[in-house]
C-alpha cells in the first residue's frame, strides 16, 4: 500500500479536490446529456456538433490528472507540485469561463444554420451550471491556496532534514523538483490542445490527423526520457531533450499562426479557437520554463545531488510505517532519499 502522510490538512487537501472533481463533472455530464439529446444528427454534421463532448472529455481528464496529482505530491511531500496544481486549478477555472462563451455560439449556430440541427433553444436550461462550474472551480482555488501554504510550512521541515542545511544544494533541489513537476504540467496541456484539435479541427482522413496520433505516444515516452535523463544526470541526452523542446516551440507557434492566418480552415478552428489559442499559449508558456529549468539542472549535474533523487524502496515493512519518505531515519540511509 503506498504511504500518504495522515495529516489534518494532507486529507483536507485531497478531499478538496475530490469534491471539486465530482460537482464539476456532474455539471459537465447534465450539460453534455442536454446539449447532444437536443442535436439532430446528420450526415455531415458541422465542427460545432462536437464542441461539447470535447469539452466534457477534457473536463474528465483534467480532474483524473488533478487528482492523480494531488495523491501524487502529497505522498512525496512535494510542495512544488502542491503550487503548481493550485495554479493548473486557476488555469481550469480560466478554461471554464472559454468554455461557456463557445457553447453559446454553438448553440447558437446549430438553431440558425438552415436546416435547424437543434431541436430546441436549450441555452437557458444550461446556462445556470455552466455559470455555476467556474464559481465552484474558482472557490476550490481559493480553499486549495489557503491549505497548500499550510501545507508549505508543514513540509518544510522534512525537505529541510531531507537536503540538510547546504542551501547551494536545497536550491538544486528545488531545480530538480519544479522541472520533473513541469514535465507532469506539460504532458496535460499538449495533450489537452491535441484532442481539441484531433475532434474538433481535423477530418480522420487527413493525413495530418493521423500524425497527430503518432506524436501522443511519442510525447509521453520523451517526457518518460527527461525526467529519466535528468534523475541519472546524462548530459548528452538532456542536450537532445532541450532540443526537441525547442522544435516543441516551434510546432506550437506554427499552430497558433495557421489558426488566424489559414482561411481554408477558418470554419473547423472558429468552434473552438479561443480554447485552442489558451492551451497554445499556456504550453509555449510552460516549455519556455521547463526549457529554462532543463538548461538549469543540467548546470547542477555533477555536484552532489543525484544520490538524493535516485528512488529505492523500503528495505522492509517496518521502515516503511516508520518513516516518511522524507524522515530522519530515511535521511540517516542515503540510498532511500528519494524525491519524484
Amino acid at each position: 500500500m503506498v504511504y500518504l502522510p495522515s495529516t489534518p490538512w494532507t486529507w483536507c487537501f485531497l478531499i478538496i479536490a475530490f469534491v471539486e472533481s465530482v460537482i464539476v463533472l456532474g455539471f459537465e455530464g447534465f450539460v453534455f446529456a442536454t446539449f447532444q439529446n437536443n442535436i439532430k444528427f446528420s450526415n455531415t454534421n458541422p465542427s460545432q456538433t462536437r464542441t461539447i463532448p470535447t469539452y466534457l472529455t477534457l473536463f474528465i481528464f483534467a480532474h483524473i490528472f488533478l487528482i492523480g496529482l494531488v495523491y501524487d505530491a502529497l505522498r512525496l511531500k512535494n510542495t512544488i507540485q502542491v503550487i503548481g496544481l493550485c495554479i493548473f486549478n486557476g488555469a481550469l477555472l480560466i478554461y471554464a469561463a472559454i468554455q461557456m462563451d463557445q457553447i453559446r455560439e454553438a448553440n447558437e449556430y446549430l438553431l440558425a444554420v438552415k436546416p435547424p440541427l437543434a431541436q430546441r433553444d436549450i441555452w437557458g436550461d444550461i446556462q445556470p451550471f455552466l455559470i455555476a462550474i467556474p464559481c465552484v472551480l474558482a472557490l476550490c482555488t481559493v480553499l486549495m491556496s489557503i491549505v497548500a501554504w499550510k501545507l508549505y510550512d508543514e513540509f518544510a521541515w522534512t525537505i529541510y532534514k531531507h537536503i540538510s542545511a547546504d542551501l547551494r544544494m536545497k536550491r538544486r533541489y528545488l531545480t530538480f523538483q519544479i522541472f520533473v513537476a513541469l514535465l507532469k504540467f506539460d504532458f496535460f496541456f499538449f495533450l489537452g490542445f491535441t484532442i481539441q484539435f484531433l475532434v474538433i479541427v481535423l477530418q480522420s482522413n487527413d493525413i495530418e490527423f493521423q500524425l497527430t496520433i503518432v506524436v501522443i505516444p511519442l510525447t509521453i515516452i520523451f517526457l518518460l526520457t527527461a525526467a529519466w535523463a535528468t534523475r541519472r544526470e546524462i548530459t548528452w541526452l538532456m542536450t537532445i531533450v532541450v532540443i526537441v523542446f525547442h522544435g516543441s516551440m516551434a510546432y506550437f507557434l506554427f499552430k497558433l499562426v495557421r489558426m488566424y492566418t489559414d482561411k481554408a480552415r477558418l470554419a473547423q478552428y472558429l468552434p473552438a479557437r479561443r480554447s485552442l489559442t489558451s492551451f497554445a499559449v499556456i504550453t509555449l508558456l510552460l516549455i519556455t520554463v521547463t526549457i529554462i529549468n532543463a538548461i538549469t539542472c543540467m548546470l547542477n549535474f555533477n555536484k552532489g545531488l543525484k544520490p538524493h533523487i535516485t528512488k529505492r524502496k523500503f528495505p522492509n515493512e517496518e521502515e516503511k510505517h516508520g518513516m516518511t519518505e522524507l524522515s530522519p531515519a530515511a535521511h540517516s540511509v542515503p540510498s532511500r532519499m528519494t524525491i519524484d
